[in-house]
């Protein structure tokens, strides 16, 4: 009977994730969850981004991870706050996890919270935080045929990056089937072509975010793009 029991889990966790969605709607913070397998790049994708944004774009960051606070020390040296969520094990965020987290936070003047899951390819899609945006990061070194290997998770984003292409020519990549894994899950689903280190196709990325920020808050909330 282990089928029953996970999706009433699953159930009692997306009440809670619509409970944090309204929370984020109140405060006219616009939330991205940050999925990605390790090393692809989360940490650095919001650090990379925060510069493209307009200064009236206040960025905050929930950062998820097993263990340690590195990743969480790297963004807070650069000026932006961040509070740490550690599983202690577990594979994923969850809804609950990040309500407690936003009893350590404050929303208050932000416009922008990144949260950034734990690095893993299967379980962060199976549970909703109340995020706005699903984001998908795969970077050059994993090989071209993850949409293949893990369409669960690449069905469910709202938009897909792709890092590292600096890397391009050192690497048997293949960016066409690449992006045809993901056509046969989402078709026409956003889709960049980034370099956190080099900078390349950041500015696009970040016009695309702001311009989605924009259409989800409505007229009496919107923010200038840099």
């Amino acid at each position: 009977m282990k089928v029953p029991v996970v999706q009433r889990i699953l159930s009692a966790n997306d009440q809670i994730a619509a409970e944090n969605q309204a929370r984020f709607d109140a405060a006219g913070v616009f939330v991205l969850n940050v999925m990605a397998s390790p090393g692809a790049g989360k940490t650095s994708l919001i650090l990379a981004t925060a510069p493209h944004l307009s200064p009236a774009v206040r960025v905050g960051v929930i950062e998820g991870d097993v263990a340690s606070t590195i990743d969480a020390d790297r963004i807070a040296a650069a000026g932006i706050p961040v509070v740490q969520i550690n599983t202690g094990g577990s594979c994923h965020l969850d809804a609950p996890m990040v309500r407690s987290a936003l009893e350590q936070f404050s929303l208050e003047g932000l416009s922008l919270l990144f949260i950034e899951n734990v690095g893993n390819l299967i379980c962060p899609a199976e549970f909703r935080l109340g995020a706005h945006l699903a984001v998908v990061l795969s970077s050059v070194p994993e090989g071209h045929d993850k949409p293949y290997k893990y369409p669960g998770m690449f069905n469910g984003a709202d938009v897909v990056l792709l890092n590292k292409v600096d890397l391009l020519p050192y690497f048997d990549f293949d960016v066409e089937y690449f992006r045809q894994g993901l056509e046969m899950l989402h078709p026409n689903i956003p889709f960049f072509l980034i370099s956190c280190r080099t900078g390349e196709g950041m500015e696009e990325w970040a016009q695309w975010l702001l311009q989605r920020r924009s259409e989800s808050s409505g007229p009496q909330r919107k923010i200038q793009s840099a």
